[in-house]
C-alpha cells in the first residue's frame, strides 16, 4: 500500500500509532487536531482477542494431488487454477500441499501416477484431460476427483450425468464434442468450395474418438468427404503431414487435446506453409497463427476448476456438484493468416468474431 499525505505531517499519526495505549492514542489525536467520536474502543479486549488468536492451532493444511499431461514446473494454464485458489485463501506451503504428477506427454503413465497419489492419501485429485480423469477414476472410488479439460464426461463414462454426476468425480467439461457441427459450418462459410476435409486427431484418447464421430456426422450433413489422419505420439505427425502434402485437402480440421495442443506450432507451420486453411478448436491456435478457431477459453475452464476444489475441501461431495460447461464460446479469426492464404473472410464471420487476430504470432509457448 502506498499512501500520500498532502500537506505533509499527518503521516506521523500512523508512524506512532502501533503499540500506543489509550493515553497515547488520545495524545496523538489531540496533536493532529482529531476528535474522537462514538463509543470508546475496548483496546484491552482487542489485545486479548489478538493474543487468543495467536494461541489457536493453525488452519488445516490440505493435501491434494495433480495429474497433469505436461512436465515440471507447472504451466501457465495450471498456474491460473492455483492463482484462483490463492484468491480463495489457499496458500501453497501453508494451507495447501500439492503433490504434482506429470505424465511428460505419455498418457500411458497416468494409471501408475494416479495410484501413487491414492497411496499418498491425498484429499482430492485434480485430473487434467480425459486420459488423466479415466486413470484417476480407475485408481479410486473414494478420493474426490476434479476433472478439467474433459470433452465428453458422460460419453466416456466418467460421470452418470452432468446435473447429477454421481460417484466421486465432478468438474468442468470443455463442451468440444457438441461444437463440432458449428465449427464445420463456420469453416464452410469461410471456404464455400471445401469438399475434402482432413481431420488431424489423437485416436488413442477415448474422448477424441467420440469427438471424431460427431465430426463425421456433421461432415456427412454438409456433404464433406473426410480424411482421417490419426496421431498417437509425436512420431506420427511427420507421416500425417506427408499424407496431406501428397493429397492436398481443401481444408484441415484439428481436434484439440493434449497431444495436438502440445504440437500446435508444428501443425500451424505446416498448414500455413502449404496453404491449407484450417479450423481449430481453441483461440490460442488463432493467436499463434492459425486461420480461425471456435471454442471456449482454456483459461476460464481452469479458473472455474478452482471452485470445485474449494467446495470439496470445505466438505461438499462431488456427486452433489453438477458438471459445468462453458457459457461463452469465442470465434477467433487471424486476419494476417487469412491474407497470407488468400482467404477472404466474409463480413458475417467478422461480425461474429470476438477477436480478429492481426498478427501471425507463432510463439510455441507451453500450455501443459
Amino acid at each position: 500500500l502506498l499512501g500520500a499525505v498532502t500537506p505533509g505531517g499527518f503521516e506521523a499519526f500512523f508512524e506512532k500509532l502501533p503499540g500506543a495505549d489509550e493515553a497515547k492514542v488520545g495524545k496523538l489525536a489531540q496533536d493532529h487536531a482529531m476528535d474522537a467520536v462514538g463509543p470508546e474502543i475496548d483496546i484491552a479486549g482487542l489485545r486479548h482477542q489478538q493474543q487468543s488468536a495467536k494461541t489457536q492451532p493453525s488452519a488445516k493444511t490440505h493435501r491434494i494431488g495433480v495429474l497433469a499431461p505436461g512436465c515440471e514446473p507447472p504451466s501457465s494454464v495450471l498456474e491460473i487454477l492455483f492463482v484462483r485458489l490463492r484468491d480463495l485463501g489457499y496458500d501453497e506451503g501453508q494451507s495447501l500441499e500439492i503433490e504434482w504428477r506429470y505424465s511428460e506427454g505419455k498418457a500411458e503413465r497416468f494409471p501408475e501416477l494416479a495410484n501413487e497419489l491414492v497411496d499418498l492419501d491425498v484429499e482430492l485429485i485434480v485430473a487434467m484431460s480425459t486420459p488423466a480423469a479415466l486413470a484417476a477414476k480407475k485408481a479410486t472410488s473414494k478420493v474426490p476427483i476434479v476433472m478439467v479439460y474433459v470433452a465428453d464426461p458422460v460419453g466416456t463414462g466418467l460421470v452418470a450425468g452432468l446435473a447429477k454426476p454421481g460417484g466421486n468425480i465432478t468438474g468442468v467439461s470443455d463442451m468440444a464434442t457438441k461444437l463440432s457441427a458449428k465449427r464445420l459450418s463456420l469453416l464452410k462459410e469461410v471456404i464455400p468450395s471445401v469438399q475434402r476435409l482432413a481431420v488431424l486427431w489423437n485416436a488413442s484418447d477415448p474422448g477424441m474418438v467420440l469427438r471424431f464421430k460427431e465430426i463425421e456426422n456433421a461432415a456427412e450433413a454438409l456433404g464433406l468427404t473426410l480424411q482421417s489422419l490419426e496421431v498417437r505420439s509425436h512420431a506420427d505427425f511427420g507421416d500425417a503431414f506427408a499424407v496431406m502434402a501428397r493429397d492436398r485437402p481443401d481444408a484441415l480440421f484439428v481436434i484439440a487435446e493434449v497431444l495436438t495442443i502440445a504440437h500446435r506450432c508444428r501443425i500451424l507451420n505446416f498448414a500455413n506453409q502449404n496453404g491449407i486453411p484450417a479450423m481449430y478448436e481453441f483461440g490460442l491456435f488463432a493467436l499463434d497463427g492459425g486461420l480461425m478457431a471456435y471454442g471456449p477459453k482454456l483459461t476460464d475452464t481452469f479458473r472455474r476448476a478452482a471452485y470445485y476444489v474449494d467446495e470439496i475441501l470445505k466438505g461438499a461431495k462431488p456427486a452433489d456438484l453438477p458438471v459445468e460447461q462453458p457459457m461463452k464460446i469465442r470465434l477467433a479469426v487471424n486476419l494476417t493468416t487469412a491474407k497470407t492464404l488468400g482467404v477472404e473472410i466474409p463480413p458475417s464471420i467478422l461480425f461474429q468474431a470476438d477477436q480478429s487476430e492481426k498478427g501471425n504470432n507463432n510463439q510455441c509457448s507451453r500450455v501443459w
